[in-house]
């Protein structure tokens, strides 16, 4: 798919934001979506003096204008152009030639639907010159500069242009398409004009203002304050954006958001958009993300993560009270795949992991952020509970794999003898009973439509594989371990269930 050219990517997240609303920013001369692209970004070892603007207005004011500010941050702006040949018939948005940076990420959709070129069954011609028009921003005196993947993915050039007009070649250093981001170097001076990303998190109602390229107009400023931070917009497992209601547009994708000192708070990434263009809702890549990315696509010109093997899910109330925390939060250990860091330091399904290193692990993104921040190799000291029990478990972190294995399916036979569950609207039948559903469980094999088993998500070929933290093989197994529960005063009970796509736990109601 072409890069941010209309960055017309249409970005589907999971929950709030309602299907093709969110959208990179960024402007192309083929496709007609509309994509914003953002992320904070700051890299101390880059060497000279960076400009931070000063001001005595106080943050929590704002400034009576921003036109010093302004002033002093634009000239380290840049408007990003890049070129892509895609050489070859792109049959059409079916087609094998998709980006590879595209397949399998929220993006993936956008393409399938509309193509190269904007329309549903577009077909990309012959080698056909595609320009797409994004922003991005000086980082170091020496031309390290800072935009987004989806501007630079697969450019056969670069070029950008700096406030002045001056027009210079760029070669991309790296790029890292799970947070979006990307490190270019511009060759020509050793004086450019360039900004430092901050390193303390913003508040929310801060004051800040977005410099970029949209819709190839160089050098537009816009301005607001700071929405909310820890948004999970569904493009990744380390979804951590601010939200900003400063208007961005198409090819704003890259460009930097300040804070009212002159420093870069985070990176355009994305909007949420009914139309394409600006409503007010923003997402920016939070500038110490940007500095962990930048540092070693500056070293290596890739991002190696930490890794330690586990699926894990947050803890939801439901899953809290039965499991008889006072908190609902934490990462629970859906599994511990086989031969990982995870299983070997002896992690198992149902622990809870509430600490990494002493910080707080609030949900799954937050197990997912800190793992990958750690360099593979180095040693991590988990907190976890066991059965209402604490426990500190050292785990040394292997590299993360390029793929991740998917579950095998269960097959979605209803052979075999069934009995109804109670209560559960369900039936189910010994895992060995059913073709290809292996040796472990119980496999669902009937869903009542309107009962609490459908409303919790339960399909066919669903294998339950523990209730309550006792296996189960048979729907006797079931039957007992749900009395027991509800004779325990349980209101819930923790059932660990596989699908098709993974292995989780389920907090069913039992009253």
């Amino acid at each position: 798919m072409p890069n941010d050219n209309n960055n017309s990517r249409d970005r589907t997240s999971r929950r709030p934001l309602s299907a093709r609303r969110l959208t990179l920013l960024g402007s192309v001369a083929v496709i007609g979506a509309a994509v914003v692209a953002g992320g904070p970004i700051g890299y101390g070892r880059f060497g000279g003096q960076a400009f931070a603007a000063t001001t005595s207005t106080s943050q929590t004011q704002g400034p009576a204008g921003f036109a010093d500010l302004v002033a002093k941050v634009k000239p380290a702006v840049i408007s990003v152009r890049v070129k892509l040949d895609e050489g070859s018939d792109a049959a059409g948005p079916n087609a094998e030639n998709m980006p590879p940076s595209m397949q399998g990420t929220p993006f993936e959709k956008f393409f399938r639907q509309f193509g190269q070129d904007g329309v549903p069954g577009g077909k990309l011609q012959r080698h056909e010159i595609i320009t797409g028009v994004g922003s991005g921003f000086f980082i170091s005196a020496d031309g390290y500069a800072v935009t987004n993947n989806h501007v630079v993915d697969h450019a056969k050039s670069v070029q950008v242009t700096t406030d002045d007009g001056t027009i210079y070649t760029a070669k991309v250093i790296g790029t890292d398409p799970k947070t979006d981001l990307a490190l270019i170097k511009v060759e020509g001076k050793s004086d450019f004009t360039y900004v430092n990303l901050e390193s303390k998190a913003p508040r929310v109602g801060d004051w800040v203002v977005a410099v970029g390229n949209p819709y190839g107009l160089g050098g537009t400023v816009t301005a607001g304050i700071i929405s909310a931070e820890g948004r999970d917009i569904g493009a990744g497992p380390y979804d951590n954006y601010i939200q900003i209601d400063a208007p961005i547009n198409k090819g704003n994708s890259g460009g930097p958001t300040f804070d009212a000192n002159g420093n870069v708070i985070g990176v355009n990434t994305a909007i949420y958009s009914p139309s394409g263009g600006s409503v007010g809702i923003g997402f920016d890549v939070p500038a110490p993300t940007v500095k962990m990315i930048v540092a070693q696509l500056k070293e290596h010109g890739t991002v190696t993560r930490g890794y330690i093997g586990v699926q894990v899910q947050p803890v939801t109330a439901g899953i809290a009270e039965s499991l008889g925390l006072k908190q609902a939060q934490g990462a629970l250990v859906d599994e511990a795949q086989p031969n990982t860091p995870a299983a070997q330091a002896g992690i198992r399904p149902g622990d809870v992991i509430t600490k990494v290193n002493g910080n707080a692990v609030k949900d799954s993104r937050t197990l997912a952020r800190e793992i990958s921040g750690m360099a593979p190799g180095t040693s991590a000291k988990l907190d976890i509970l066991r059965k209402g029990e604490a426990q500190t478990v050292d785990v040394t972190l292997a590299k993360m794999p390029n793929e991740t294995q998917k579950v095998a399916r269960a097959d979605e036979s209803e052979q075999g003898s069934t009995k109804d569950v109670p209560h559960l609207g369900l039936s189910v039948a010994p895992a060995g009973d059913v073709g290809g559903a292996g040796d472990k469980g119980v496999v669902v094999t009937a869903v009542e439509p309107d009962g609490p088993a459908a409303e919790h998500g339960f399909k066919s070929g669903d294998v339950i594989l523990a209730v309550g933290g006792k296996d189960v093989s048979t729907a006797a197994d079931l039957r007992g371990a749900l009395s027991e529960a509800k004779s325990n005063g349980k209101h819930d009970v923790l059932m660990r269930v596989k699908t098709s796509d993974n292995t989780h736990f389920v907090a069913m109601p039992i009253g």
